[in-house]
């Protein structure tokens, strides 16, 4: 594979993408997996790089271009790091009336992030959600990290805070 960086000099080798081999070796030739290939890549390398999708259009025959419709279409993947805690935040009808809104204020008020965007120190990121499905506990997020999934509903501003500050105090005693 070529480099993509265009701060390489003729020694870089690029992006060792050695891990998707045995992926590719089992849906490379399967109609339709191209969904599946991008989950197990993601799940590999926690994001899809401009430099993975080009790896594997080389190695599909799928054009970049609809390698990268596919990756930007579905809110599942992600082109960028996401911090160590991903926060998603419920907008769908329930939580929507019940004060989503006020729980992303609330988030931006402790974090000083948006839907999308992750913190500095890269402890957090928010992605607002169509619905997480469980609309008895409105306004409702989850919050998810390599070591658990935990959901917080019934939620306040202040009950929101209190969780992210909980979290933020675990890390630095850790740190």
């Amino acid at each position: 594979m070529t480099c993509m960086n265009n701060n390489c000099n003729s020694s870089c080798k690029g992006p060792d993408f050695s891990e998707l081999a045995p992926i590719l070796e089992k849906y490379r030739k399967v109609p339709g997996s191209l969904i599946t290939i991008l989950q197990r890549t993601q799940e590999i390398y926690g994001y899809l790089t401009m430099d993975a999708i080009h790896y594997l259009s080389e190695q599909t025959g799928i054009k970049p271009a609809k390698i990268y419709g596919v990756a930007t279409f579905y809110t599942q993947f992600r082109l960028a790091p996401i911090g160590k805690y991903l926060i998603m935040l419920c907008k769908g009808t329930a939580c929507h009336v019940n004060g989503a809104d006020m729980i992303e204020e609330a988030i931006y008020e402790e974090l000083a992030i948006h839907n999308g965007e992750t913190t500095e120190d890269g402890l957090f990121t928010l992605n607002n959600m169509a619905c997480l499905g469980c609309c008895s506990l409105a306004p409702v997020m989850m919050i998810k990290s390599a070591e658990s999934d935990e959901t917080y509903g019934n939620l306040t501003k202040d009950l929101a805070k209190k969780v992210l500050l909980e979290i933020k105090s675990r890390e630095q005693e850790v740190n």
